[in-house]
């Protein structure tokens, strides 16, 4: 038999007068919806500047969201949070998901590098993590060029909004629990709540902004206070009864303030911090004017039936604008829409909102067949969870099955530096497909099995250690240290291992060189604390060899080995009898692969000015002249013919980004610098 919603209850203690209080529909909230959104697409499309709309969105979700679950408390209805999460997401998630697989579907003019990470993007969104995994890749959400932007970007404040329907009917359920058992009202209980939700948020907010505004900007810990005080308002708000004049006053200097806050304050850096107090308390003095019914209170425009109108399409009007104008952006191959062009956005954009809400969202929402029971409305939110995570998924494992292709091929097609010593190339294909497919983050290669827990090593530097080779029978070890720019080169660097029979531990950082605190260039604390446990690793593996980079290339063509750098190899050589250091790879200001990626035809134009470091002598080797212990590996002329960084040789790109070579071109160097590192331990009396 369907399910039938639950009936009222009988349970003593109902407040009509204070349910009477917090009823009614604001017509001048959902006006202001509409001014908050197309804040938000006035100011991407044509200031590319944060405006406060979005912070205004949550606090009215809030202040919806606390208004109905009072009312329902105070009654003594049964909250039923169960079928309150389904209905919520019912309603959210099928509109969600046609934009989404729209957004899928424009990803084919995206550039190919970045199709993979925007795939990604779409399932955290339909998910309702997407916050988290722009937090996860220090994603800045201020670039002023937006054409390099996910177009799955602006779901962030949809999943904190998310996570929060999720939280707060928790907090609604223990003020009915505790209403219940102790006749007091709801209403000093969930001021206390959200008071302290408020303040502990709003104290975390201030200090991440100040110290990772990157992060904090997409974490929902630190936006939690802005729900609070849209809940703290709602609560308010019955309670909240100005004079007329004072509420006409109050509704106007909220718009002139509200729209303003964008102009007068540069807030890159400064949001979520207590900055966005300024939009939020613009978007309550308005909400506490209320409905002045007077002829001049700006609320008559809030109500005003278009605009109204526009606040019930503000849903869509957020989901539409941002895609739209990204995808706009990279077919035109501009940073930014001009003044024609943006309005022509912008008034699309309000045409799309229209036509889904009216096509869409509003036959969904009123669409009864799910409401009958909760499995009806569970198979709803599946079925839109299913066909995004189906077009994400399939078109993943196409792409890697066209990797897994051409890697098979590679060994004719794609001979990388191999075809540097080959005087006549006519048995490779000239115009064989690139390899590798660059998508996504740069691929580190794997460090093999965590490092045993009695090394001692702290948990953060845990993760950072791990056994490449492991044979009981080998009676050396080589030990590699350093930081990504080392760990390019792991997998020559286990090609010589296991050409001398030796095991392999690995111990590496990003972004940590080996040098003084002064050498970090980011980091500093946490290199500072991996660099000083570096001699656990040592004590534990007791290595014959330590391999790491010996310098590090700048982005002007120059190389660093500073007096700290120098200390550390030395002092690295004499703690463990030799050390091989390789000479650090070109670095440039462009990523070379990315530009000849879609077109190889472009391959000379995207080659990078001759560096300094590939036409210099290797500042290594006067330090390896001065200590037996230290033997030095340069392997610029394979990256850098001639003095020149092509983009690609043997059809095979040569650099993953702007300093970070590919794994295919450090597979095809491996034999090289085999033969390079055994030459130079040699000349050293270690072989």
């Amino acid at each position: 038999m369907p399910e039938t919603l639950p009936p009222r209850s009988s349970a003593p203690h109902v407040r009509p007068d204070v349910v009477s209080r917090y009823s009614g529909f604001r017509t001048e909230v959902q006006g202001l919806r509409a001014v908050a959104v197309l804040l938000v697409v006035i100011y991407h499309v044509f200031l590319g500047r944060v405006s406060g709309g979005v912070d205004i969105f949550l606090l009215i979700s809030a202040f919806f969201m606390t208004l109905s679950f009072v009312r329902k408390i105070e009654s003594g209805r049964p909250l039923a949070i169960g079928r309150y999460w389904l209905h919520t997401f019912k309603r959210l998630l099928p509109l969600a998901t046609v934009v989404i697989l729209v957004t899928i579907g424009l990803l084919t003019v995206f550039p190919e590098s970045s199709v993979a990470q925007f795939r990604w993007e779409a399932l955290a969104s339909v998910f309702y993590v997407e916050n988290w995994a722009l937090a996860a890749s220090s994603v800045d959400y201020y670039a002023a060029d937006h054409s390099t932007a996910s177009p799955f970007q602006h779901f962030w404040s949809l999943s904190v909004q998310g996570q929060v329907f999720l939280l707060w009917p928790l907090l609604f359920g223990f003020a009915w629990l505790l209403r219940r058992r102790t006749r007091i009202s709801s209403v000093p209980i969930l001021v206390v709540c959200f008071g302290l939700i408020f303040a502990a948020s709003m104290i975390f907010s201030v200090i991440t902004t100040e110290t990772q505004q990157a992060y904090a900007y997409f974490d929902t810990r630190a936006r939690l206070w802005e729900f609070a005080l849209g809940s703290l308002i709602a609560l308010a708000i019955p309670y909240l009864n100005p004079p007329r004049v004072l509420r006409i006053i109050l509704g106007w200097v909220g718009i002139v303030s509200m729209v303003s806050v964008g102009v007068l304050v540069d807030v890159q850096g400064a949001f979520p911090g207590w900055i966005a107090l300024w939009p939020l308390l613009s978007a309550a003095a308005i909400i506490v004017a209320g409905n002045t019914e007077s002829r001049v209170g700006f609320d008559r425009f809030l109500s005003w039936r278009p605009v109204v109108k526009l606040g019930d399409a503000a849903y869509a009007l957020y989901l539409v604008h941002w895609p739209l104008l990204v995808t706009y952006l990279v077919i035109m191959d501009r940073p930014w829409a001009g003044p024609r062009s943006g309005v022509a956005l912008v008034l699309v954009s309000i045409v799309l909102a229209l036509v889904l809400t009216a096509f869409i969202e509003n036959p969904l929402k009123a669409w009864t067949w799910p409401e009958q029971t909760k499995r009806r409305l569970a198979l709803v939110i599946i079925a839109c969870l299913a066909v995004v995570s189906t077009a994400v998924l399939s078109w993943a494992a196409v792409d890697a099955h066209r990797s897994a292709q051409l890697e098979a091929e590679a060994a004719r097609n794609n001979p990388g530096a191999a075809a540097l010593a080959v005087e006549d190339p006519s048995g490779t294909e000239t115009d064989a497909p690139l390899v590798p497919i660059i998508q996504g983050d740069y691929p580190k290669p794997s460090l093999g099995e965590p490092c045993p827990e009695e090394m001692g090593l702290s948990a953060a530097n845990q993760t950072w250690c791990g056994i490449t080779i492991d044979d009981p029978q080998a009676s050396q070890t080589i030990l590699v240290v350093g930081n990504s720019h080392t760990i390019q080169w792991l997998p020559a660097i286990e090609d010589l291992a296991r050409s001398q029979g030796w095991n392999m531990v690995s111990y590496i950082r990003g972004n940590c060189i080996l040098g003084s605190a002064d050498d970090q260039v980011r980091d500093q604390a946490e290199c500072a604390e991996w660099l000083s446990e570096i001699d656990k690793v040592i004590d534990d593996a007791d290595p014959d060899l330590v391999v790491t980079t010996g310098t590090r290339s700048l982005e002007d063509g120059g190389e660093d080995l500073s007096p700290g750098m120098v200390e550390k190899l030395q002092e690295l050589s004499q703690k463990t009898g030799h050390l091989l250091a390789i000479r650090d790879n070109p670095r440039f200001v462009d990523a070379p692969g990315l530009c000849v990626q879609d077109d190889r035809r472009s391959a000379q134009d995207c080659t990078p000015p001759a560096t300094d470091i590939t036409t210099s002598p290797n500042p290594l080797e006067s330090i390896a002249g001065q200590n037996e212990g230290i033997s030095t590996v340069d392997m610029g002329d394979l990256i850098c013919p001639d003095g020149m960084c092509a983009p690609v040789i043997g059809n095979v790109i040569v650099y993953w980004d702007n300093n970070h070579l590919t794994q295919n071109y450090v597979r095809s160097l491996s034999p090289f610098f085999v033969e390079r590192a055994e030459k130079a331990l040699a000349e050293n009396g270690l072989l």
